[in-house]
């Protein structure tokens, strides 16, 4: 391991400011690799770091960053880190796009954050360009921020709240707090935070402000941005100058402006083939300052580019556009034009908790795909969150893999219900097509006895029943508060009526509107013809409300389930399984005589323990447990803060054990999982060693375990998806943290054992049976006839019984 890390700053103790050995300080010459908790002979790391922070700035603070930064290299540096081999890609040079992070980790700490940079450098491929977005001081220093107004990432105003000012900036008046205005001696005490209020704020105040320099002395490779260059001349100040400066402490890679005049002087004095110099365009609309002329017309004739730049960095809806509903549009030419103007393409925008597409279903993975693995590849993509770039990168790019590498079922949640409405034909035809290994029906029963599935028993929200028959909502406490269209209050013609409906699990974030009412209910026995006809590896079926269905409306769910799967030779099946699933031990132990079914016990509630006694009761009525993703591991304020015991409790109970629900959306992901579902699926499948992930969206977990970046026990040098380690976010934050909340109760034996179900009389049997049978074709009339007398006959028979019988 070569990692040089050390403290450049002010030490409370000596002022000097020059470096010191991070070893030097508090930890008494520890090894590095045991600081850090990394594994002997177990890591490649070949970046020379420097750890830039000033000691008396917030001192308590500071030392909270290094103890999470110690947890952040032992969760990503585990295993080998290397560069990922080289393939033949369709970019410019043949060679991977660039993953270039933007300020850092700009989507989990604020924008060049000495901790955010250094998580950008563990947690990324190892060739990851460093992007320094270059504002200029009074006393001609660079500091690195996208923004040129300072208000909205720092706390300047809470510093200086008089210095406001109003300038003209490419044209147009801004009103704000200007770099200008400040000497770096005066921006000492001013902190970063993070301008976008949909992210983390536990890291405002935290870290003080990058210079250029000290940002560089991190990464090896490195991508200063100009973006105010006529600006800062105005007043002043001459950045190319400047960045010449720069140059002789530091090599860059790659030098970009928006701004032709500033690239073409700056082009004029580099050397040529050390340094890339590309054209950074703006919105369509904006104004380029050195010609006048709206970038969106610029970008129509790319050969003049040519003359002062080696390529451009656009927006990525340069590429693929989004139109207003949100859908991608046609993508266009812009790629393939600039590279036959031998000019590369570097596109930007990308972060995984801004919404971009419907098309994407919230995977930040398949948006990057959209750029690198279809046609002509961009050169490289500038990124809030380049961990997940890298995985896009040297994991699922050109990988057609279909062996798995780590065996974990993938179980659909109602189909694929993020795609297509849950539990319509669609959804299971997509859930298919995307890798599931079993399918799920949630088994509902109409009023004359018709087994259907749906997520739910109240149609209100899956289906469309509230525009035909909310005459027929009733209110049913023993199911849930509130009012329902239930589906034992409609007949299966009626039901046949509704579509499906798609249902947007956080408010805020809409699921494939396009396909919200498409695709149709299906009967139990449509479900399974179809599992067969697929041969998936099995199919979940899961029985909800059974004890009310039968004891109030005569519908003995148990029995017609298990008449439809007899009648699909699923009981003898040897090669499709059947898991039966509720949250009813009773309704299990109703399947416990058929020994190729597999039972298991649904909770919905979190628990934080299972002890052994409870675990044993539960042995008596299933196989498996499907518990939630919060019986593993404890999240508060969007950040995990502890983990259970629950899973290896089960599985050393010999209980086959599956988490639910996996979920794209960024809201449903702890911070600690980079809002990246694939960090998520790796902490539990990799950790936790789960035995199969109840999932919206097959398709993300199916590429993970398809994934060589999945298989972390494999030593070749690719890219590894590596696991959160749990709790590393909060003892970083914790003082900034509202109280815990109270634990999960224990799961008890006592909330295991459910009473038997009620019997349904000889009555009520028949009218079920009935009900739930298809009703034959009527035959012809002189059947009826025949019927009629044969009828009269049995009669007469029983009659003469009863009275031979004395009564």
């Amino acid at each position: 391991m070569s990692a040089d890390i050390g403290i450049r700053g002010v030490n409370p103790s000596h002022h000097s400011g020059s470096p010191f050995p991070l070893s030097s300080f508090l930890f008494h010459d520890i090894p590095l690799r045991v600081l850090l908790r990394i594994p002997a002979g177990n890591v490649v790391f070949s970046h020379r770091i420097h750890c830039i922070m000033i000691m008396d700035f917030w001192d308590h603070k500071m030392l909270r960053s290094l103890f999470f930064v110690s947890f952040l290299f032992y969760t990503t540096l585990a295993h080998n880190n290397t560069a990922v081999p080289d393939k033949k890609w369709p970019t410019l040079s043949g060679h991977k796009p660039a993953v270039v992070a933007r300020g850092g980790f700009t989507g989990l700490m604020p924008e060049s954050s000495t901790d955010g940079i250094l998580t950008a450098l563990a947690t990324s491929v190892d060739d990851v360009v460093i992007m320094c977005s270059l504002q200029m001081t009074k006393d001609r220093k660079g500091i690195c921020l996208t923004d040129i107004r300072l208000d909205n990432s720092t706390t300047v105003a809470a510093t200086d709240p008089e210095g406001k000012k109003t300038y003209k900036v490419n044209g147009k008046d801004v009103t704000a707090w200007f770099s200008v205005d400040y000497t770096t001696e005066m921006l000492k005490n001013v902190a970063l935070t993070q301008p976008m209020f949909s992210r983390l704020n536990y890291f405002d105040g935290v870290y003080p402000i990058t210079s250029v320099e000290e940002l560089f002395n991190f990464s090896s490779r490195n991508w200063l941005n100009v973006q105010n260059a006529a600006f800062f001349l105005e007043r002043g100040i001459p950045v190319v100058d400047y960045v010449l400066n720069v140059m002789k402490q530091h090599h860059l890679d790659i030098i970009s402006s928006p701004e032709i005049a500033f690239l073409k002087n700056i082009t004029r004095k580099l050397k040529a083939g050390t340094t890339k110099v590309i054209f950074q365009l703006l919105n369509p609309t904006d104004v380029e300052p050195s010609t006048g002329q709206q970038y969106g017309s610029i970008v129509k004739d790319l050969g003049p580019i040519k003359s002062f730049a080696s390529g451009i960095m656009v927006p990525k809806d340069y590429i693929w556009p989004v139109r207003a509903d949100k859908y991608l549009g046609e993508r266009t030419t812009l790629v393939a034009d600039a590279h036959k103007q031998g000019l590369e393409v570097y596109a930007s925008g990308f972060a995984n908790d801004m919404f971009s597409s419907y098309n994407y279903s919230y995977d930040p993975v398949v948006e990057y795909l959209q750029f690198i693995d279809k046609g002509d590849s961009v050169d490289g993509v500038i990124t809030d969150f380049p961990p997940s770039a890298s995985e896009a990168v040297a994991c699922f790019a050109h990988n057609n893999t279909i062996v798995r590498k780590v065996q974990a079922l993938v179980i659909s949640n109602a189909g694929a219900s993020s795609v297509y409405p849950g539990s319509s034909d669609l959804a299971y035809q997509q859930a298919v097509d995307d890798g599931a290994d079993f399918i799920d029906c949630t088994v509902q029963m109409s009023k004359d006895g018709v087994a259907f599935c749906l997520t739910d028993i109240d149609l209100m929200a899956y289906t469309t029943a509230v525009s035909t028959f909310m005459s027929r909502n009733s209110r049913v406490p023993e199911i849930k508060p509130g009012n329902g269209i239930y589906s034992f209050d409609l007949t299966w013609s009626e039901i046949q009526t509704l579509k499906p409906q798609m249902v947007n699990i956080f408010t805020n974030f809409k699921r494939n509107p396009a396909n919200k009412n498409i695709g149709r209910i299906i009967t139990l026995s449509e479900f399974l013809d179809f599992a067969k006809a697929k041969a998936v590896k099995g199919v979940l079926i899961d029985i909800q409300n059974a004890r009310y269905l039968i004891s109030k409306k005569s519908l003995d769910i148990v029995s017609v389930v298990s008449t439809a799967l007899r009648n699909a030779t699923l009981d003898k099946n040897s090669t499709q399984q059947v898991l039966i699933q509720s949250d009813d031990t009773a309704v299990l132990s109703k399947f416990k005589d058929i020994p190729s079914y597999k039972r298991v016990l649904f909770f919905k509630k979190a628990n934080s323990d299972a002890p052994k006694p409870t675990v044993d009761e539960i042995k008596k009525y299933a196989d498996a447990v499907n518990i939630p993703r919060s019986d593993v591991i404890l999240v508060a304020n969007s950040l995990t803060t502890a983990k259970t015991n629950i899973v290896k409790e089960m599985k050393d109970g010999n209980l086959t054990v599956f988490v639910h629900v996996f979920r794209n959306e960024m809201i449903s992901l702890a911070a600690d999982y980079f809002s990246d579902p694939y960090v998520e699926l790796a902490t539990f499948i990799q950790n936790y060693k789960i035995d199969g992930v109840v999932t919206d969206t097959p398709a993300t977990a199916s590429r993970y375990l398809r994934s060589p970046c999945s298989d972390l026990a494999t030593h070749d040098p690719t890219y590894k998806i590596q696991p959160a380690e749990v709790a590393s976010l909060v003892s970083a934050v914790k003082d900034a943290l509202p109280p815990a909340k109270p634990p999960a109760p224990v799961l008890q034996i006592s909330d295991i054992v459910d009473p038997p179900l009620p019997e349904m009389t000889v009555a009520k049997k028949t009218e079920t049976t009935a009900a739930a049978t298809p009703k034959p074709t009527p035959p012809p009339s002189g059947a009826w006839t025949n019927g009629a007398n044969v009828a009269l006959s049995l009669v007469a028979i029983l009659m003469f019984a009863v009275l031979s019988s004395g009564y």
